[in-house]
């Protein structure tokens, strides 16, 4: 009797349909066919003992379990359960009525129990699109698509539950997840410890630098001696940006869900994503990799939130090199022999260094480095990661009058209301060109967006020749100068917009190792 069973593989943050056929026939012993990995080949162990303590027998004939396509590879466990009921289909121990209607994913432990699996999101996302009744998962998975569409998504913690459901026999609504409400709001994401902006005194330029940044989604690089606050301002960052809309929630937590980090306390993730790789990360940490199962990496993870690299000049410059494609095209494509997989990567890069080796570059006459060795240090800033950092800022010392006085400063709130407005006004105007912020227009749309009036376009031009700036830095400043406008209240860009957006790139126009 030939059973099919519907199941899903992740490539990249997509999902495609993967079918278990079991199929029992004369003979004898167990065959598993369709290019399966090593974890997917020892699940027969497991699923022989888990049918065993549930009271179920091995049927003494042969049992032929393909995977189709069966030119495609597939891993991970997340199939033990679609097999297991497979053969108890296949072998006529349970009339299953309602098997063909949903699509089933599962991890089976030797006593019956079922086991989270990863891409529960995609999973669910993949079963709504082919018209499926509904999706069978892990509780712990489930959960990650309970506020996911109409479709049902059950939960379920033991085969015994799964088995109820497809005999249609016992209303099983209780373990349907959709109407789950969140034990917290999104807890994984909730910054303990984060700081405040009216905690860091002084340094209000970096401030009104880094207020831009979080309103238009730009990148910025903070540059400065040791304890100016560098590190401080980049982690207060987080307080300041607005919760992700229904759609970048979606594109994140299937980011999440596809790397086994979803969240599994209920619902699509609320707050932006917050990645602090240590500079000694490799390639594959940032960009993502693998063999037959290519996961996304840190950039990816930092999808609609920020990318925080502290020491930036420590960092090889190999790492470093990487980042260009993403900041430009705002994604990541992964090359292998015979699979390719694409991964959104809208990031906010937001960097910190120091100006030289030992810190104090740029501070009277504290620098004890040489003028080689600052060459050295600050090469790995070239020229084509700082065209794409639109806000340049040099942080000097607190002044140590304002580190006694200590005056409270504007807090965190204060700014995000002000980054939410900027915000609001972006989600208008961007609502038919499928982006988000200002920082993610192309050229089509700074034409469309951006108008210059003839003083502008003037004084854009005395810049460009100045400075020396290439063609994307000239995009990067008008895009810097819009966002600049909407923090304002402007309808228009002015003359103030694109001096101030100018001001913010002083590395393309002085040359910090003299």
């Amino acid at each position: 009797m030939l059973i099919n069973i519907h199941c899903a593989k992740c490539i990249g943050i997509d999902a495609v349909p993967v079918t278990v056929e079991v199929d029992v026939a004369t003979g004898i012993g167990i065959h598993l066919v369709g290019l399966a990995d090593a974890a997917i080949k020892e699940s027969l162990l497991r699923i022989v003992t888990s049918l065993q303590a549930l009271g179920f027998r091995i049927p003494g004939r042969k049992i032929v379990i393909n995977l189709a396509p069966a030119d495609m590879h597939k891993k991970g466990s997340g199939y033990d359960l679609p097999i297991a009921l497979g053969i108890i289909a296949a072998s006529a121990q349970r009339e299953l009525p309602l098997l063909d209607r949903y699509l089933i994913m599962g991890e089976l432990g030797l006593d019956g129990t079922v086991r989270e699996v990863s891409g529960a999101l995609p999973t669910v996302e993949l079963a709504a699109k082919y018209g499926m009744e509904g999706c069978i998962l892990p509780r712990s998975s489930a959960l990650e698509a309970s506020e996911y569409g109409d479709i049902d998504v059950y939960g379920v913690e033991t085969m015994e539950e799964v088995l109820d459901i497809l005999s249609g026999d016992v209303e099983m609504k209780d373990l349907l997840v959709k109407n789950v409400k969140p034990a917290v709001d999104d807890a994984r994401q909730i910054l303990t410890g984060a700081m405040d902006f009216s905690e860091i005194i002084g340094q209000e330029g970096a401030k009104r630098g880094l207020e831009i940044a979080a309103a238009g989604g730009h990148n910025a690089i903070l540059i400065g001696a040791p304890g100016s606050g560098k590190s401080s301002l980049a982690k207060a960052m987080a307080g300041i940006l607005p919760k992700m809309n229904f759609e970048e929630s979606l594109q994140t937590s299937k980011i999440y869900s596809v790397s086994g980090k979803g969240n599994t306390l209920g619902g699509l993730m609320k707050q932006r994503p917050f990645r602090a790789p240590h500079y000694s990360a490799s390639v594959a940490a940032l960009l993502g990799g693998g063999s037959d199962n290519i996961l996304p990496g840190e950039i990816s993870l930092a999808h609609n939130g920020i990318l925080f690299i502290d020491e930036f000049c420590e960092a090889p410059k190999k790492v470093l090199e990487v980042l260009r494609a993403p900041m430009e095209d705002r994604k990541v494509t992964i090359s292998r022999l015979k699979s390719k997989v694409e991964y959104p990567a809208d990031f906010m890069l937001i960097a910190a260094t120091n100006p030289c080796p030992c810190g104090y570059y740029g501070e009277g006459d504290r620098c004890s480095c040489t003028p080689s060795r600052r060459i050295a240090y600050m090469s790995k800033l070239s020229g084509p990661i700082m065209d794409r950092i639109d806000i340049q800022l040099w942080m000097h010392p607190i002044d140590p009058k304002k580190l006694v006085e200590r005056r409270p400063a504007e807090s965190s709130a204060a700014i995000a209301a002000r980054v939410l407005k900027a915000r609001e006004i972006q989600k208008q105007r961007f609502a038919k060109d499928g982006i988000f912020c200002n920082a993610s227009m192309n050229n089509r749309l700074i034409e469309k967006h951006c108008p210059l009036d003839e003083g502008c376009r003037q004084l854009l031009e005395r810049i460009i020749e100045k400075m020396g700036l290439s063609a994307r830095a000239c995009s990067r400043i008008i895009k810097l100068a819009r966002t600049i406008a909407d923090l304002a209240g402007a309808e228009k860009i002015g003359m103030e917009h694109i001096s101030e957006a100018a001001g913010y790139r002083f590395l393309d126009k002085r040359n910090i190792l003299e």
